[in-house]
């Protein structure tokens, strides 16, 4: 049996020897992140995402735990995991100012003031179509990324970085008078 950075340096010019290290470590990388996150979609999305860092940084892989890919493997998926997480966090705070959650951040308020949906609608307009698009789908119509990410035509990811970026220029237009003034 090949060891995992074997398995890894094989990756560069053979696929399969990447879904062999895939095989062994998808159930525990899983199991990471569902103990993490209590969420098995989310535990899924995770886990792909952390294969798909591993994929790109398979080249980069040092052989420092004697062949054992384990502890540089768990390492990305904390990253991602924590990536993850600040994103959430930034979309959560977002969406609280914008009036769309109750103070906890928990639950979506009844019926949000028609002010915002206003100042909300001009706002949106200073932002790229783009970012536009994705910031509708997502807190707007409360898409998750995946279905939003289907209707642009693009991947999650994308569809995550322009919700976080238009959200982070939103906020600075709604609530930094001074920056937007800029």
């Amino acid at each position: 049996m090949r060891s995992d950075a074997e398995l890894l340096a094989a990756a560069c010019s053979d696929a399969s020897a990447f879904r062999e290290l895939y095989e062994r470590y998808a159930d525990r990388v899983y199991g990471f992140h569902l103990r993490r996150s209590r969420d098995p979609h989310a535990a899924h999305d995770l886990t792909a995402e952390t294969f798909a860092q591993v994929w790109l940084s398979r080249t980069r892989f040092r052989d420092e735990a004697g062949g054992s890919a384990g502890p540089w493997l768990f390492g990305i998926a904390r990253h991602v995991l924590l990536v993850s997480v600040r994103r959430r966090e930034l979309e959560r705070s977002a969406c609280q100012r914008l009036g769309m959650l109750d103070a906890v951040g928990r639950e979506p308020v009844a019926e949000p003031c028609e002010d915002w949906l206003d100042s909300l609608d001009e706002a949106l307009t200073h932002l790229p179509e783009a970012q536009q698009d994705a910031i509708r789908l997502r807190v707007v119509e409360d898409l998750g990324y995946d279905e939003a990410a289907e209707r642009l035509a693009t991947t999650p990811q994308a569809v995550r970085a322009r919700v976080s970026r238009g959200l982070s220029a939103l906020r600075k237009h709604l609530f930094d008078p001074m920056e937007s003034a800029r």
